[in-house]
């Protein structure tokens, strides 16, 4: 009886023994596969960032290109400003030469007349 106890107990420990080496063996699987989870999420977000500061980097060139033309424009627009008021300075220039013209003309075609 003690015998087959101590055979029992023994074939016991040896099925322990081996669940508990599967159990490590599943327990560094399953580590190592954490590990290399957290590598893959590292590099994830490693390339997310840089992807996301190359598109702020994009943008702010983009921004910085936006706002020259702009500036650019606002300039064009002043400058045709200025060029619009000189032309109707100039034509009410030429305007008052016109009529000044005619008036004279018309003293000349008179004097002529009599």
């Amino acid at each position: 009886q003690l015998q087959l106890t101590m055979s029992e107990k023994n074939e016991l420990t040896r099925s322990l023994e081996m669940v508990q080496n599967q159990l490590q063996e599943k327990e560094s699987e399953i580590k190592r596969e954490i590990s290399e989870y957290k590598g893959r999420l590292l590099q994830a977000e490693k390339e997310y960032q840089d992807a996301l500061t190359e598109a702020n980097r994009k943008n702010e060139v983009e921004i910085e290109a936006c706002h020259e033309k702009i500036s650019s424009l606002e300039h064009f627009v002043r400058s045709q400003k200025l060029e619009i008021e000189h032309l109707k300075s100039n034509k009410e220039q030429l305007n008052n030469s016109l009529k000044e013209a005619n008036q004279a003309l018309g003293e000349l075609l008179k004097t002529k007349v009599r």
